[in-house]
């Protein structure tokens, strides 16, 4: 993996998304530009900075004010013409993409997406689909062990154990609760939907726990998070997990 010295895409954004930025640095910086497509990224906060690199990324997302969001945020960046926004939903893109051309997406991105959807599976298979063999799908999703450790230590037991147990913490709730995966389960998903992964990483191993009073250096806390983001027991408590899968 990168040292954040030499990933300058993990440098656009915080220590809090570093690790996946710096697994990205290898394949977009690859060679040309890429066919980029972004499920649930409405708001453009990996879109954007992926266009101002020269590569070609369409956001799919349900909502139409993130895709406003998007589209300000892409103008703003002088990058309008390289991010395209469609309303629609992760699990419809055989529906959607056809109107968009043909599919052969070299890269795809589903970033948290997955706690969200109504079928995790059919999301992935349908992303699978987009790409084009060899292509590659970056996942990042929520953690359940670093989900109980946070809930444990801001004094909510109960509820750390409802999570331990993947069980809803407040079931009284009007809206549905968001999954946590472990790291296994997250890898089963993606070799169920026909791609391949060879390992998964850590997100936010230690920058969620960091007071902004802490005086930390950011440069230290983003060197940390990288060099921490594949390495056990570390990575295990993490606030989120992220995998980098092909299609074969």
């Amino acid at each position: 993996m990168p040292s954040a010295s030499a990933s300058p895409a993990a440098e656009q954004l915080s220590a809090r998304t570093a690790a996946v930025w710096a697994a990205l640095d290898p394949v977009i910086r690859s060679g040309g530009p890429l066919r980029v497509l972004d499920v649930g990224g409405g708001s453009g906060i990996f879109a954007v900075p992926l266009a101002r690199l020269g590569h070609e990324v369409t956001v799919v997302d349900p909502s139409a004010d993130a895709l406003a969001t998007l589209g300000r945020r892409a103008d703003n960046a002088g990058v309008g013409d390289g991010v395209r926004g469609v309303q629609g939903d992760g699990d419809l893109l055989h529906e959607v993409l056809p109107t968009l051309g043909d599919g052969g997406y070299d890269l795809a991105l589903c970033h948290s997406v997955l706690e969200v959807v109504d079928d995790p599976a059919v999301t992935l298979r349908e992303i699978a689909g987009a790409l084009r063999p060899g292509g590659q799908v970056s996942v990042a999703t929520v953690n359940r062990a670093g989900a109980v450790l946070a809930r444990a230590l801001s004094g909510h037991p109960v509820e750390a154990l409802a999570l331990l147990e993947d069980r809803d913490p407040a079931p009284g709730r009007a809206r549905p609760a968001r999954r946590r995966f472990a790291p296994g389960q997250l890898l089963a998903l993606v070799e169920q939907a026909g791609l391949h992964a060879d390992s998964w990483r850590g997100v936010s191993v230690v920058a969620d726990l960091l007071d902004a009073s802490s005086g930390a250096d950011p440069a230290n806390v983003l060197a940390l998070e990288i060099a921490l983001a594949g390495t056990s027991p570390y990575r295990d408590v993490a606030t989120g997990l992220h995998v980098l899968a092909t299609r074969p």
